[in-house]
């Protein structure tokens, strides 16, 4: 890999990113399409470029692979995991730990098509496993959703910084495509910050014995542990929602996409701007916190239409319909089984909107 500048696979720069922001262990088991990401860091591992990576073991299934990286977080290490759909399934009672023991991690989700086995193409059909938390009991987990290769090199430092700011796993959430697409990229300049780790487990090292437990056996105790987390949680809601808008000052449509297709729908607005009609686009980066508040004041300035596209039947259309409270028109473009809308079924999608919504001013005029 070029120090600077370098052609690289979304997975192999998301590597890389890792290793620049000073990871210092890695635990995963392979599995298509992210496994670029433990094949890049076996590669490194050991050759002393970047000596804080100390770890790196090819666990035997994806329950050691979580179970090992909650064992490292514990000590106050950047630890991480990384795999794909079914992959993430099976970790979803480690993450439910992790989460009750304020544990700071990242997750890699690449997501591939489902349910069950699927197939090999992009989806984006674990929105929910994500974002609402995916295991047992009541919590909730920073989800962040790149939507470039640059992106997918940047985003592990970002996910280790909220991780350890709030003592809580990060998940990053992309697809195949951006797993496996290439792009040219300049590194970003990404610090290895050395985080708060007072908290730890020191293996009972000095005056003071750290315990780290998602177990409370006394009701009270549970009840003040899980309202902590409720409120840790509204605590990122109001102070990371992050989003990037294109064209929205003037729009009468609004697409909402992430990932891969934020950047169909950006096509399509460049597309249909150049005809004079007027669309935006609202991307999420932060799914969790959704960022519900630049949603609600694009509606309050008057949008009234929402193109919902996604990879899946219909998941984060959900948050934005929950955002709307029906002051705005949303409607959706799916594509499932790895199969993607061209950006020119976007602009189609978008520019209809635009019709029916002048016809429907049209109609409200006249009854009045």
């Amino acid at each position: 890999m070029n120090a600077d500048r370098d052609f690289l696979k979304g997975n192999e720069a998301l590597a890389y990113g890792a290793l620049r922001t000073g990871l210092n262990a890695y635990y995963g088991y392979p599995i298509t399409p992210s496994s670029e990401i433990p094949e890049t860091l076996a590669a490194e591992f050991g050759r002393g470029t970047y000596p804080e990576f100390r770890a790196f073991v090819q666990a035997a299934s994806e329950l050691e692979a979580i179970n090992m990286t909650i064992g490292t977080a514990a000590t106050g290490a950047k630890a991480m995991t990384a795999t794909s759909g079914p992959g993430f399934s099976l970790k979803q009672e480690g993450i439910s730990y992790a989460a009750a023991m304020e544990l700071p991690l990242l997750i890699v989700d690449v997501n591939r098509s489902g349910p069950g086995l699927g197939n090999l193409g992009p989806e984006q059909s674990d929105y929910f496993q994500a974002t609402k938390g995916g295991g047992h009991g009541g919590y909730r987990n920073i989800v962040l959703a790149p939507d470039s290769v640059p992106e997918m090199a940047l985003f592990p430092s970002l996910g280790f910084e909220l991780a350890f700011r709030y003592r809580m796993p990060v998940i990053l959430l992309a697809d195949a495509f951006l797993g496996q697409l290439k792009e040219d990229l300049t590194f970003p300049e990404v610090p290895a910050r050395e985080f708060d780790t007072s908290w730890a487990v020191t293996g009972a090292r000095g005056d003071h014995r750290h315990v780290l437990s998602s177990l409370h056996l006394e009701l009270p105790d549970q009840s003040r542990h899980v309202e902590h987390l409720r409120s840790k949680y509204e605590e990122i809601v109001g102070a990371e929602q992050r989003s990037e808008e294109i064209a929205t000052a003037d729009a009468e449509v609004v697409i909402v996409a992430y990932g891969i297709c934020a950047r169909l729908a950006r096509a399509a607005v460049r597309s249909l701007r150049d005809r004079s009609v007027r669309v935006g686009l609202l991307r999420p980066i932060t799914l969790a916190p959704f960022p519900q508040d630049r949603l609600n004041a694009l509606i309050d300035g008057g949008v009234r239409n929402l193109l919902v596209v996604e990879l899946n039947s219909g998941q984060m259309v959900e948050d934005v319909r929950l955002v709307a409270e029906g002051r705005a028109r949303v409607e959706s473009l799916e594509r499932v089984g790895g199969l993607l809308p061209s950006s020119g079924e976007v602009e189609a999608a978008a520019e209809d909107l635009t019709s029916s919504g002048d016809l429907r001013s049209a109609l409200e005029a006249m009854v009045q």
